[in-house]
């Protein structure tokens, strides 16, 4: 057979091999049905290319709809707007639709003073999330390779890593899908040949100044000619066993929160006892309690933020060594606070007013008019709701024993003020001979530091008439000659 000849026929297996596995890779780790949409992001490079023509090669097979999607990050100038252009036309030969958006992405990486790279890859991945419920995509397909794995593995190794980092990049996360795990960039750039089809070459992945390209045309060669054939397929494999124990491990570390930890108004809170040791009675694993803290702040955290293993550390010692009222600030917007044997996980957003400094208490202020029977107050700083009744107190009044904290109605003057605790604030509750200050009261109830600074109490004629846990002050609470009364009551915020 000739050589030209042969080589066809090898263009051509190559081709159907790569074909197989994709359709495999879609079979085994989706849901396609027929009639389902696929974007498929499309940067112009060769590995995006090939995808796409790939899956259009598969597209009457699993009878799908077939989109392009291109996000122009506006980094290269004339370029950007070339490799725009280019996918255009790509879209327009094979007739399919083409989503566009363009954001300039040094801007907006300057305003919120972050990292460039973190910057494009959020802006990319919202925009394909917005096109998936708008346009109610399958999936949206990204060509990542076994050698984006192997470089991304390294860089883990290269940077410190735990199980999580040697995972590298996940197969799906949502509706993001990489079905070209498995196979090697070479093999595309083959593919492509064979199709006759060109693609963009991005000029900042020849830039060894950047970690990524000097691990891709310096230190991955290098490994595998020195060192170990084959170490990109090696390492890809090593990130597809990481996944399955990392997968495993937080398996474990999440039923053990969901029975250790107790949810309640956006806020987990966890005995020491419970985060430190697997089971009762058993020795301390870190292991599972630092995996319990990060399940806990992924699912409270109220923006991005990544949690490092030093700030994990610094949760565990503040539940070893902490002071009960003690806290600390986590990224993502999370804070814990120590609170005598427990922790206490919240985001800080939910303890404060728009424009409060991050480390700040709740601050509030409500004035409060009855009405004739009832009224409700919402507390949107502590997500909780006060209630206030009225009642007959010689005919009601022994109905309120178990039921909340009760005073003369005749005593009050309206509208009176329900707001948090201050320094200067003093009450002599019923049963005391004296006034006091109302931080020793409320240290003798075991408030915590920080629980004590948003403290609600009921201000009235200037003075304190109740607060929280304690019994009502003298001033006005019920006596035989008491003929209304208020009976006040709460519950969280649903």
């Amino acid at each position: 057979m000739p050589k030209t000849k042969k080589n066809r026929v090898a263009n051509t297996l190559s081709a159907a091999n790569l074909l197989k596995k994709l359709n495999r890779v879609l079979r085994e780790n989706t849901s396609i049905t027929p009639g389902d949409r696929i974007g498929v992001a499309v940067s112009g490079g060769a590995d995006s290319v090939a995808l796409l023509l790939l899956l259009l090669g598969l597209r009457q097979k699993l009878s799908v709809e077939i989109s392009v999607v291109h996000f122009n990050h506006k980094l290269r100038g004339i370029a950007s707007d070339n490799d725009e252009k280019f996918v255009a036309a790509l879209a327009k030969k094979h007739q399919v639709k083409f989503f566009l958006r363009r954001e300039d992405i040094a801007a907006k990486a300057k305003a919120e003073r972050g990292n460039l790279e973190d910057a494009g890859r959020r802006a990319r991945y919202a925009f394909f999330e917005n096109l998936a419920r708008e346009h109610k995509f399958k999936l949206v397909a990204i060509a990542h390779t076994a050698d984006d794995q192997a470089e991304t593995v390294l860089a883990h190794i290269l940077r410190g890593t735990g199980l999580a980092g040697l995972g590298g990049i996940h197969p799906r996360a949502g509706i993001i899908f990489r079905p070209l795990l498995e196979v090697r960039r070479s093999e595309l750039r083959d593919y492509l040949k064979t199709k006759r089809q060109a693609w963009r070459e991005d000029a900042s992945n020849r830039d060894v100044k950047r970690m990524r390209a000097r691990i891709r045309r310096k230190l991955l060669p290098f490994l595998e000619k020195q060192f170990q054939p084959g170490l990109t397929e090696r390492l890809s494999q090593l990130a597809a066993l990481a996944r399955e124990d990392e997968a495993f491990l937080n398996e474990l570390a999440n039923l053990r929160m969901l029975s250790a930890a107790k949810f309640s108004r956006g806020e987990f809170q966890i005995s020491i006892k419970n985060l430190l040791q697997a089971e009762s009675g058993a020795k301390q694993i870190a292991a599972i309690g630092k995996r319990m803290i990060r399940l806990i702040v992924q699912k409270i955290k109220p923006r991005p933020g990544q949690l490092s293993a030093a700030h994990v550390q610094s949760v565990l010692e503040l539940a070893t060594k902490g002071e009960n009222g003690k806290a600390l600030q986590l990224p993502g917007g999370v804070e814990v606070h120590r609170e005598k044997d427990a922790l206490k996980f919240l985001a800080s957003s939910r303890s404060r007013k728009k424009g409060q400094p991050h480390n700040s208490p709740a601050q509030y202020a409500y004035e409060l008019n009855l009405g004739l029977a009832k009224s409700q107050l919402h507390i949107v700083e502590l997500s909780l709701v006060l209630h206030f009744r009225v009642i007959d107190w010689p005919a009601e009044g022994r109905e309120t024993i178990d039921t909340g904290a009760v005073l003369d109605l005749g005593r009050l003057q309206f509208p009176c003020i329900v707001r948090n605790w201050k320094p200067a604030d003093a009450m002599r509750p019923v049963g005391h001979q004296k006034v006091h200050k109302l931080a020793r009261l409320l240290n003798e109830i075991a408030a915590s530091r920080w629980d004590k600074l948003s403290w609600p109490v009921l201000y009235n004629g200037g003075q304190v008439a109740w607060a929280r846990g304690l019994p009502v002050a003298s001033e006005f609470a019920v006596t035989s000659a008491t003929r209304r009364a208020v009976v006040i009551t709460e519950e969280p915020e649903s």
